[in-house]
């Protein structure tokens, strides 16, 4: 039963969130400083990242199906596959919800253990709205563009590979990827679109673990990983139920 407990609590911090909206003026501030601390400074790790599997995903491809019957225009292809439908939006959304997801849960759980968020209560401010929902709303927003940058280096770093590894020439790793294009518009869209899904999950499921903390900083630090563990979890079981209803 502590479950449906958790999940009433959670539906009711969602609905309390857009109860008592603060004003758009400190509203818009606090969004722009959530994009910023959530996304923009998250661009780093996420093109590091993104080039270094690129260069991975050619070279493993290439050696693969290393096969005269199979045109070499296979491995931009699959690359093109890969990284449109599961490694930009569903690996780099892991990475960030332990980046992000910890992040926001320990905020918030230090806030709480040190009576801030009940500070805020006191001066009539819905805390929920001015702390919680412009982190949800610029995760939504940035996180869709982080993937792009993802995407696109993961792109560059599969060219990388091939003028350093010569396993397959860039002529035919770029015509992999222009090749069978009909459906690249809707590969992007299904993306990008559980992007914002999983940036919803990661934030409001991260933001309720640090809310509603109690304790001290032991509690915090239990909070932030379970914050990043039911995050994951999550996006997880999402990425399939959309998989499904979409793809299939």
């Amino acid at each position: 039963m502590n479950i449906f407990y958790h999940i009433g609590r959670y539906t009711q911090m969602l609905g309390q969130m857009f109860s008592k909206p603060e004003k758009f003026s400190v509203y818009w501030s606090r969004l722009m400083d959530e994009i910023v601390q959530l996304g923009i400074k998250s661009i780093g790790i996420v093109i590091l990242m993104s080039a270094f599997m690129g260069m991975v995903i050619v070279i493993q491809t290439a050696t693969a199906i290393d096969s005269p019957l199979i045109p070499a225009y296979t491995v931009g292809f699959t690359t093109k596959q890969s990284i449109l439908l599961e490694f930009s939006p569903t690996i780099i959304s892991l990475i960030l919800a332990g980046k992000v997801g910890s992040n926001i849960a320990s905020e918030l759980g230090s806030m709480r253990v040190t009576e801030q968020i009940d500070a805020l209560e006191i001066m009539g401010v819905n805390s929920r709205n001015f702390l919680i929902t412009p982190k949800i709303l610029g995760a939504v927003i940035i996180f869709p563009l982080v993937i792009v940058f993802s995407m696109a280096f993961a792109f560059i770093g599969g060219w990388f590979a091939c003028v350093s590894t010569e396993l397959v020439t860039v002529d035919r790793y770029l015509y992999g990827i222009e090749i069978f294009h009909d459906n690249d518009m809707m590969y992007l869209s299904y993306a990008l679109s559980k992007t914002a899904v999983f940036a919803f999950i990661m934030t409001s499921i991260s933001a309720y673990q640090g809310y509603y903390v109690k304790g001290g900083s032991l509690e915090v630090g239990k909070a932030s990983t379970r914050a990043v563990v039911y995050s994951s979890v999550l996006i997880l079981l999402f990425n399939y139920l959309i998989t499904q209803l979409v793809l299939i």
